[in-house]
């Protein structure tokens, strides 16, 4: 990919310096590597984590990054002999590294997945942890399926008649492992999964790396089209779709009431699976959102997932799968022979917070603050931009789905604006297969301020594009 040869490019070049340097020497600063390269920096955070893996740098926070020591001289290592070992590589991993990478300083993160941290339940963690660290227990062996209570908790999350008994819950570190998971479990290499167009990075992530074969189907402002998905599932037989009924990310879309008693049959009559991944729940900036898929799901063909870390704070890797039947034990299997079981305190500290009072009290806060700055952020643009700009204005989430004019290229706006210290994600990262458009990704989550000066800047670069485009 375009993305890893960059990040070869910058990496190699900061090796000659190295070489060329003394221990201790400051090497180049990241704003200076993205003006030298013309990369994002993601490619230049990439390129920095080599190296420091491979000890030859000495990242100082708030100082710089020095040189840690000389390359070891005499003969070069020959490491060609594993390109012929690890075969063709199934990772896509870039853009998703694009994502993961930390912003640099300064820089105004329009590309991130959670919430900023004035947002995130971190007094509500650390009272926790304080809590359970009295109890030595937690750090013994757990059932690997995860802490009765605290799958109880997700089974009640549900609601409408308690659909899933906690039995039938898998505690996992995170929503992206609860994906990846039922994958491995629902599907064997070379076979279809069938995903909304477009859908979310870490998915399509997933099923490459593990050699599944991704059919897009689209969608609309209300959600997946169910005649497309019936069509899809007929000529591909593929007997697993991936969906996010309730503020899909990166679209925003909710799937509408009608679509989802559609969606439901169509996935009942070709006996299929809908892996539901519930994300969002918890990040309504209006009324609540419908019942989940699976609280309407008699026969067990939705697999449910829903994940604490976008609603609490990153580091609460806690998600839970929800599943009935032999597609249960799959993922009993699964997830027994992957990791073990889930920390105990971790889950411990989960069970405290989302059964403390002072929960709803935070996801309020956190609902009304997300909803003010998504006004700020479309308010903003359409004065930079113009009142007719595509933006869908989602009613949950944390992202702002925006078509650009045509002449515009995704990929090179990003790149404009990762010069300028604008993190945006392209759209097209987001289809599994060709896009029809070019989009971008922006997030809201962060203070007004930043959103303002954020849109600005892009205002600016897509004015600077349609004016490179009419010379």
């Amino acid at each position: 990919m375009k993305s890893d040869n960059s990040i070869h490019i910058v990496t190699q070049a900061l090796r000659d310096l190295i070489a060329s340097s003394a221990p201790g020497a400051q090497l180049p600063s990241v704003r200076d590597l993205i003006e030298k390269f013309r990369v994002s920096p993601a490619t230049v955070q990439n390129a920095f984590a080599r190296l420091a893996g491979e000890g030859l740098i000495d990242p100082r926070p708030g100082q710089g990054t020095f040189v840690r020591q000389r390359p070891i001289t005499g003969a070069a290592s020959d490491l060609s002999w594993q390109a012929v070992a690890l075969g063709a590589g199934r990772h896509a991993g870039g853009s998703m590294q694009d994502l993961l990478a930390l912003p640099p300083p300064g820089s105004i993160p329009l590309s991130m997945g959670y919430l900023p941290q004035d947002l995130q339940a971190t007094e509500l963690l650390s009272a926790a942890l304080k809590q359970i660290a009295r109890n030595p227990a937690l750090w013994d062996r757990l059932p690997f399926e995860g802490m009765d209570l605290l799958r109880a908790w997700f089974a009640r999350e549900i609601g409408h008649g308690n659909v899933f008994s906690p039995h039938e819950a898998i505690i996992c570190p995170g929503g992206q492992a609860a994906i990846a998971s039922t994958l491995r479990a629902l599907l064997a290499p070379g076979s279809t999964l069938l995903v909304e167009a477009p859908t979310y990075i870490g998915v399509i992530s997933a099923a490459r790396a593990a050699g599944i074969t991704l059919v897009p189907v689209p969608g609309d402002a209300d959600g997946v089209r169910p005649d497309l998905l019936e069509a899809a599932l007929h000529e591909t037989g593929a007997r697993v779709f991936y969906c996010q009924p309730t503020f899909a990310n990166p679209s925003g879309a909710l799937l509408s009431e009608l679509r989802r008693k559609q969606v439901l049959k169509v996935v009942a009559d070709a006996r299929a699976f809908l892996i539901e991944d519930d994300w969002a729940r918890d990040l309504h900036l209006g009324s609540p959102p419908p019942p989940p898929l699976a609280a309407q799901d008699p026969n067990g063909h939705v697999i449910y997932i829903r994940s604490l870390a976008k609603s609490a704070a990153p580091g609460l890797r806690i998600a839970a799968i929800m599943a009935r039947g032999a597609a249960l034990a799959r993922l009993r299997a699964a997830r027994g022979g992957e990791d073990f079981f889930v920390s105990g305190p971790l889950q411990a500290a989960a069970l405290n917070i989302v059964t403390s009072p002072g929960w709803k009290r935070h996801l309020s806060t956190a609902r009304n603050a997300l909803a003010e700055r998504r006004d700020a952020l479309v308010t903003a643009l359409r004065a930079e931009i113009g009142s007719d700009i595509g933006i869908n204005v989602p009613q949950g989430g944390m992202h702002l789905w925006m078509q650009l004019p045509d002449h515009v290229s995704d990929t090179a706006l990003a790149s404009d604006l990762a010069r300028q210290g604008v993190l945006v994600s392209p759209g097209r990262a987001w289809f599994p297969a060709d896009p029809p458009g070019s989009y971008l990704r922006l997030t809201f989550a962060v203070a007004p301020s930043i959103l303002r000066e954020g849109a600005r800047i892009i205002g600016t670069a897509i004015r600077q594009r349609g004016d490179r485009q009419t010379e």
